[in-house]
């Protein structure tokens, strides 16, 4: 249930952004469902390997580097999907990135909220 609520909030999450970011489409509720399941997937499965093999990057940029492959998971979500979800080019991802991290913590802070009451 938790899981299922976490994607809803990133497809909400992904919809807003998406409606004032230029350099990013999306087709409706279902591309950001499916948006938001792809970038999960994405998350747990190749982000780890590409922490993993950019390790001394990251460690040379102090973490900033961390930045440049959530823009690439951006970016191969957009390819994944394919129509539906389009970014327009590496900065906007890096910045869709961003938005979107700000606005999961934001939340997933709230629904930390009402599990504990």
């Amino acid at each position: 249930m938790k899981t299922i609520l976490r994607i809803l909030l990133t497809a909400i999450a992904v919809i807003v952004i998406a409606s004032f970011l230029p350099g990013v489409e999306l087709q409706g509720y279902t591309s950001a469902i499916l948006v938001a399941v792809v970038l999960g997937l994405l998350r747990v499965t190749v982000k780890p390997l590409l922490i993993f093999f950019t390790l001394p990057a990251t460690i040379v940029t102090l973490g900033l580097f961390l930045l440049v492959i959530n823009a690439v998971i951006i970016l191969l979500a957009d390819y994944l999907i394919g129509t539906s979800f389009e970014v327009n080019g590496f900065w906007i991802a890096l910045l869709f990135s961003l938005l979107l991290s700000f606005f999961q913590s934001v939340l997933f802070s709230l629904l930390k909220e009402k599990d504990e009451k």
